[in-house]
């Protein structure tokens, strides 16, 4: 699942007549970084979900021909990061699915951050493992994280736990199960992993390289910089 759908408010101006997905680091467009990620993990299938200027990206998925890619259209009402991804669901199937951002900047280190989230996979274990990055290894990131990962590497919100806090860079695995009993509309993924918190049941997984926030024009300067280094 490749989240396509927000508006990308942050990086105006840029976003007022091109989606971010499709806004150029070093002459690319980041959904295709993304989509080189899938590509090298072996995904057959993408369903990009679409509701912010769609015809542009639907326009570039009619250019993939590996992995296949389907389109959920949430032109109607955008669904935000849970809802849109249980709209998508009829088209993902029953078994376990990754899920990126399609904004989402990563450079890995040794084995690929998707091979190592496949691996770590234990469905008697999880509904969902998050792919978390230590904040030394961002760049154009000043947020305090997201996570605190315990010693058997389930997680708590950094605000109830201590340690070392990881912040959530936009890439994870995760079973359909998650979303028995999931509101209907528009609703976080938050939600769900907080459930899933409580049941102990969401994991992390840590980065082994460095992630690129590109969340303004100015951190596309900074995630260039990056990639020539």
């Amino acid at each position: 699942m490749v989240l396509a759908a927000g508006y990308g408010q942050r990086m105006r101006p840029l976003t007022l007549t091109k989606p971010k997905p499709l806004i150029e680091v070093a002459g690319r467009a980041l959904i295709d970084y993304g989509f080189d990620r899938l590509r090298a993990a072996g995904v057959e299938t993408a369903v990009v979900n679409v509701h912010y200027l769609p015809e542009q990206i639907e326009a570039w998925a009619a250019t993939q021909e590996h992995p296949r890619t389907l389109i959920s259209d949430e032109r109607d009402v955008i669904l935000d990061t849970g809802g849109g991804i249980a709209r998508a669901l009829p088209l993902l199937g029953p078994d376990p699915f990754f899920v990126i951002n399609s904004d989402s900047f990563w450079l890995d280190e040794g084995e690929p951050a998707l091979d190592r989230l496949r691996k770590r996979w234990d469905d008697a274990a999880m509904d969902c493992l998050l792919l978390l990055c230590p904040l030394p290894q961002t760049v154009g990131y000043d947020g305090k994280g997201d996570f605190v990962l315990g010693p058997d590497d389930r997680l708590q919100r950094r605000v109830a736990a201590s340690g070392d806090p990881l912040a959530y860079i936009g890439g994870y695995l995760v079973t359909p199960r998650l979303f028995r009993d999931a509101p209907t509309g528009a609703f976080s993924m938050n939600l769900l992993w907080d459930r899933a918190i409580a049941a102990g049941r969401l994991f992390g997984l840590p980065h082994l390289g460095r992630w690129l926030h590109v969340g303004t024009p100015d951190a596309i300067r900074l995630a260039e910089r990056a990639l020539e280094s």
